[in-house]
């Protein structure tokens, strides 16, 4: 922890009446080791756009400016776009822009007026999953993804066979993924109830040639997660009205136990799944 950053952070809070709430995820970072290291794992170059979300009290902010030509920085709560705006124009940095919008609501059509750019955020807990499907979903796609996140869900996102989620394949559809550093609660003021950690996410992936191809793929996950103590069979059988024997020819084709359940299947595997029942006109 850094002793300047938690000094700042309490006079910061104090002067303009700032209580952090939990219900925003509003756990402001207070460890320079760690900014340092969310900054190098961002491999940030000078002409490089960063879209920021919940920058807090603008520490990683203000850090992000003096390495690039543009940050974005995106801050539901009004209070503290304030306290930023202030903050902004007693600095050097003017290359940093402010919206106080709720980045869930923002258009897809918004990104693709942005160059090349990439997202370097200590992301508020509470819209992780929306937050990753909404942007690698886009066809604008920023080039790469740095987020501090809460632990348990980086474990979700990087998990492997037998505990795949709809989240892991959600991510690893359209990403390679790495955790790059655990963070224990006390790295936070106020401190949460849970340990965090940083993943870098490369969405570099094209896997099926439309978009109406992923929505049927997806659509197949979903029906596949929607009872998850479930077999796989009895989703795919009573969700997609699916063919019992068709189910048991994929499922021999490739070597699938008829027990197997969702969250035991690769991502891998679920292509091949997906085309298998595409030939047989099964989906949709």
């Amino acid at each position: 922890m850094s002793e300047r950053i938690i000094k700042q952070t309490l006079d910061l809070c104090k002067m303009y009446d700032i209580q952090p709430q939990k219900s925003k995820g509003q756990n402001f970072l207070i460890s320079e080791d760690v900014y340092d290291k969310i900054i190098s794992y961002a491999d940030l170059k000078p002409e490089d756009t960063v879209l920021e979300v919940g920058p807090g009290l603008g520490f990683l902010t203000f850090k992000l400016a003096q390495k690039v030509k543009k940050v974005l920085a995106v801050e539901l709560d009004s209070k503290i776009v304030e306290v930023l705006q202030i903050l902004i124009q007693g600095s050097k940095n003017k290359n940093i822009k402010i919206f106080n919008k709720d980045i869930l609501t923002a258009k897809g059509d918004n990104f693709s007026k942005i160059s090349p750019y990439k997202i370097v955020s200590n992301l508020p807990y509470n819209i992780t999953s929306i937050f990753l499907r909404k942007f690698l979903s886009l066809s604008h796609k920023p080039e790469l993804i740095v987020l501090m996140l809460q632990k348990e869900v980086v474990s979700r996102i990087i998990a492997r066979p037998p505990k795949m989620s709809l989240l892991s394949l959600s991510v690893q559809f359209y990403a390679e993924v790495e955790l790059m550093l655990d963070v224990p609660r006390d790295n936070f003021y106020p401190s949460p109830e849970v340990d965090s950690a940083i993943i870098k996410i490369i969405p570099n992936k094209k896997l099926l040639d439309s978009y109406q191809e992923e929505k049927k793929f997806f659509k197949l996950l979903r029906v596949a997660f929607s009872a998850k103590r479930k077999m796989l069979k009895n989703n795919l059988e009573i969700g997609l009205k699916i063919d019992e024997e068709i189910i048991k020819k994929v499922f021999k084709e490739l070597d699938l136990d008829l027990k197997v359940r969702a969250e035991q299947i690769s991502l891998e595997e679920w292509l091949k799944i997906y085309g298998l029942f595409k030939n047989y006109s099964c989906l949709f």
